[in-house]
C-alpha cells in the first residue's frame, strides 16, 4: 500500500509520525506524495482551536481523492480523536480508522487489516496503563531519523498539571514515564547508528520519574546518564515546566559538556494575576530566579518560550507585564498564540473573554517586540564561532565556487554557511562543522566553515 502522512502540532507528534512511517515501510508499504497515496494518515493536534479546525477541512479535501481511487481511505490519529473520534466516523465515510495517542503501534496492524478488507471501520481510543514500549526502530542510515544526524527519544507522555487552558491531560492522559533502562538502550542504539544529537521528549520532562511508573531515576539522573554516553555530541530536552525545574537540572547545564546551552522554558504570561488564573504554579519572582540560576550555571544560555495572549480576563496592564517580562528575560525567540477555548478546560468557563480584535492587536505588538530581541541576539552572535550539526544543503546556494550548507548550532540557531573544502561530491550531512559567524539574518546566521569537521 502507498501511504501519505500529514502532521499537525508538537515535536512529539512529528516524532510519532516518523515512527509510524518507518513501521509501515518495514511492513512493505511505500510513502508517496499525496496525489499518489491509497491511505492518508493525519496526526492531529488539539492544543489550539485553529489546527483542530484545519483537520476537518483537510479530511474533506482528501476525500476527493476517492474519485481517482475509490478504495482510498483516511486514518485520523493523535490528540483530536481522543475527544472527537466518533465524530470523524459519523461525519466522514472516507475515515475508516481513528486512533488515540497511546495506540500508534496498534494503528499499524489496524491499517493492514483495513487495506485487506474494505468493510470495517475501527476506533482505537482510550489510555493504556503505563507507556507502551514500541519495537525499536534504529535506522541503518541516520538520514532516516527525524533530521539527519539528530534523533528524538520519548521519555514520558502526558501531564498531571492541568493548567486552566490546557487540553493535554485530557488528550495525552496522565503522566507516564518510560523505564530509564529502555531510554538508555534506545539512545545507545541511535548513537551506534551514527546519531550525533539526541533530544529527550515529553510534555513535562522535569517531572520525569515522579509518577507511579517511574523506576527511581530523576530527570537530572537521566540527563547525566544520557549525556555521558560515548559518541554523543549534543543533548537537548523539551518541554520544561518552570514549576518543576529543580536545582539539580539547572546545575547539569554547567556540569555536562554535552548538554546544549539552550532551554525552552514556557512563560505563558508575565502577570502574576494571570499566571495564578492559569494555574501555572509559579509567579514572576520564581520564574526570574530560575532565569538567573540558569545563566549563572551557563552564562551563554539561550532561552526561548511560549506565550499566550488574551487569556480570559487579561487586561492591558496584564499584557504589558508580559511584554516587560519578555524584555527582561531577553528571549532569543518565542512561540506566541492567541488564547482559544479548549473543550473541558477550566478556562473555557472563565469570563470575561477578551475581544478578538484586542487579542490580535496584542499579538502583533508582542511579536514585534520579540523580533527586536531576536535581531539583537543574532547580531550579538556575529564574530563568534559555532559548531553546527549539518542537516543538508541550504535551499539557497549563494556561492558559485562553494556549496552552502545548513544546520543548527548548540544554541538552536539556524546557521547557513559555505565550506570551500566540501565540493559538490563531498557531503557534510550529519557531520559537526566548526563555523565562523559573519552575518545575522532575520531568523538565521550566515558564516564560513573553518575546515574543521568530524
Amino acid at each position: 500500500m502507498r501511504f501519505h502522512i500529514i502532521t499537525f502540532g508538537c515535536q512529539m507528534n512529528v516524532h510519532d509520525s516518523r515512527w509510524l512511517s518507518r513501521a509501515l515501510r518495514a511492513r512493505g508499504w511505500s510513502e508517496t506524495p499525496e496525489d499518489e497515496a491509497d491511505v492518508y494518515i493525519i496526526n492531529t493536534c488539539s492544543v489550539r482551536a485553529k489546527p483542530e479546525r484545519k483537520v476537518y477541512s483537510l479530511v474533506g479535501r482528501l476525500a476527493r481523492h476517492q474519485k481517482r481511487n475509490p478504495d482510498a481511505f483516511c486514518a485520523v490519529g493523535g490528540c483530536v480523536p481522543q475527544h472527537a473520534g466518533q465524530e470523524f466516523l459519523d461525519r466522514f465515510p472516507f475515515v475508516r480508522l481513528v486512533f488515540g495517542t497511546d495506540q500508534t503501534e496498534e494503528a499499524c496492524d489496524a491499517l493492514e487489516r483495513l487495506a485487506a478488507d474494505p468493510e470495517p471501520r475501527l476506533a482505537l481510543l482510550g489510555f493504556c496503563p503505563g507507556l507502551p514500549e514500541r519495537p525499536p526502530q534504529v535506522p541503518a542510515d541516520t538520514r532516516d531519523t527525524d533530521t539527519p544526524g539528530r534523533a528524538f527519544v520519548t521519555i514520558m507522555q502526558g501531564c498531571d498539571n492541568f493548567c486552566a487552558y490546557c487540553i493535554v491531560p485530557y488528550v495525552r492522559g496522565r503522566q507516564k514515564s518510560r523505564p530509564s533502562k529502555a531510554i538508555l538502550d534506545e539512545c545507545r542504539a541511535l548513537i551506534d547508528s551514527g546519531v550525533r544529537e539526541i533530544t529527550l521528549l515529553g510534555q513535562n520532562v522535569n517531572s520525569f520519574g515522579l509518577d507511579k511508573w517511574g523506576d527511581g531515576a530523576s530527570f537530572a539522573d537521566l540527563l547525566g546518564r544520557v549525556a555521558r554516553l560515548p559518541g554523543l555530541e549534543r543533548l537537548r530536552f523539551t518541554t520544561s515546566h518552570p514549576k518543576d525545574l529543580d536545582d539539580a537540572v539547572i546545575r547539569a547545564f554547567g556540569e555536562l559538556e554535552t548538554l546544549a546551552p539552550h532551554l525552552h522554558l514556557p512563560l505563558q504570561a508575565g502577570s502574576d494575576r494571570v499566571l495564578k488564573a492559569m494555574g501555572r504554579g509559579y509567579d514572576m519572582a520564581r520564574y526570574m530566579r530560575l532565569v538567573d540560576a540558569l545563566r549563572e550555571a551557563r552564562p551563554d544560555m539561550a532561552l526561548t518560550t511560549d506565550l499566550i495572549v488574551g487569556f480570559p480576563g487579561e487586561t492591558e496592564e496584564d499584557f504589558r507585564a508580559t511584554c516587560r517580562a519578555v524584555e527582561a528575560v531577553g528571549y532569543e525567540s518565542s512561540f506566541s498564540f492567541i488564547y482559544s477555548d479548549r473543550p473541558g478546560t477550566r478556562a473555557s468557563r472563565v469570563e470575561p473573554k477578551v475581544e478578538d480584535q484586542v487579542k490580535s492587536d496584542r499579538l502583533m505588538r508582542l511579536q514585534a517586540l520579540q523580533d527586536g530581541l531576536t535581531d539583537r541576539a543574532y547580531t550579538a552572535a556575529v564574530g563568534s564561532g559555532a559548531v553546527v550539526l549539518v542537516e543538508g544543503r541550504a535551499r539557497k546556494q549563494d556561492a558559485q565556487d562553494a556549496v552552502s550548507w545548513t544546520g543548527h548550532d548548540a544554541h538552536g540557531r539556524v546557521v547557513n554557511f559555505v565550506h570551500p573544502e566540501a565540493g559538490q561530491a563531498h557531503d557534510l550531512t550529519g557531520r559537526m562543522v566548526r563555523v565562523n559567524v559573519r552575518e545575522a539574518k532575520k531568523h538565521s546566521l550566515k558564516g564560513e566553515g573553518t575546515g574543521e569537521s568530524w
